[in-house]
């Protein structure tokens, strides 16, 4: 059965990048679109995007209401992100979000709003599978090699750091991890931020540049050895097969799903 889906952010990098993935798959059918700015217009007046008579919607709510679809992708920011992802689920439309930098809180009242609802949702700071490999990869080193820090490198436009995929990958080393703080106990920042930030004893470094797109490297050293496990993503085809499987999963889901990981095979 087709896949009726809307898309937020059509003219973002991974929202356009979205946008022909599905435009090209037979299984899926572009509904609509929420843009900030060019409510009214039909996807065919946009530069950039696809000659589609696809309606823009500025208003989430009033997309949702009146659009029927079954799958809401957003590629977006945390604050947008949040709001139409809580829409999403009041409206019984199952989102599919790459959106990171949501907080804990935010990602309770999402659970508890999918569960009541009945409505699937796959929340997934990284739609790279390379990514998740490298994650899971991690959380079995960080077992064995508790000593271990994480660089992440993004794009110079990302507003949240660190990110999600980094967040995400110390969540998934704790589980596996003896807690320790590293270095030495009376190391001292002579510039203050000097070795990131830090939960559970595992420092975080991002690294904001022109030219990046997605990459992240965990480096674990024991006694005479080290272990660096990384991923790179160079374009942002890569997220799509991910983004494409979750489309696939969330349908037969009735609750919120954090992390690629969790509906691979």
């Amino acid at each position: 059965m087709t896949k009726k889906i809307i898309i937020a952010g059509p003219r973002g990098k991974m929202g356009n990048e979205a946008v022909h993935m599905v435009d090209g798959d037979t299984s899926f059918e572009l509904v609509a679109c929420i843009d900030r700015t060019n409510g009214g217009k039909q996807m065919k007046d946009i530069e950039g995007l696809p000659t589609l008579q696809i309606p823009i919607y500025e208003d989430p709510e009033a997309c949702f209401q009146e659009i029927d679809a079954d799958v809401f992708i957003d590629l977006t920011v945390p604050g947008a992100g949040f709001e139409h992802t809580k829409l999403a689920l009041l409206y019984g439309i199952h989102p599919v979000v790459g959106t990171s930098g949501f907080s804990d809180d935010q990602l309770e009242a999402l659970r508890d709003l999918s569960m009541t609802h009945g409505t699937g949702c796959i929340i997934a700071p990284n739609f790279a599978v390379g990514a998740v490999l490298m994650m899971q990869f991690a959380k079995t080193a960080a077992k064995y090699l508790p000593d271990a820090e994480i660089i992440e490198k993004h794009h110079d436009q990302k507003l949240d750091a660190p990110s999600g995929t980094a967040v995400k990958t110390a969540a998934m080393m704790q589980e596996t991890r003896e807690s320790k703080q590293q270095g030495h106990p009376e190391e001292k920042e002579t510039l203050e931020g000097a070795r990131g930030a830090e939960t559970d004893g595992i420092h975080i470094h991002s690294v904001r540049l022109p030219g990046l797109v997605a990459h992240q490297e965990v480096l674990f050293g024991g006694p005479g050895q080290g272990l660096t496990i990384r991923h790179d993503s160079y374009n942002r085809a890569s997220f799509m097969e991910g983004v494409k499987l979750c489309v696939q999963k969330v349908t037969d889901l009735d609750r919120l799903v954090y992390g690629l990981e969790n509906i691979l095979d």
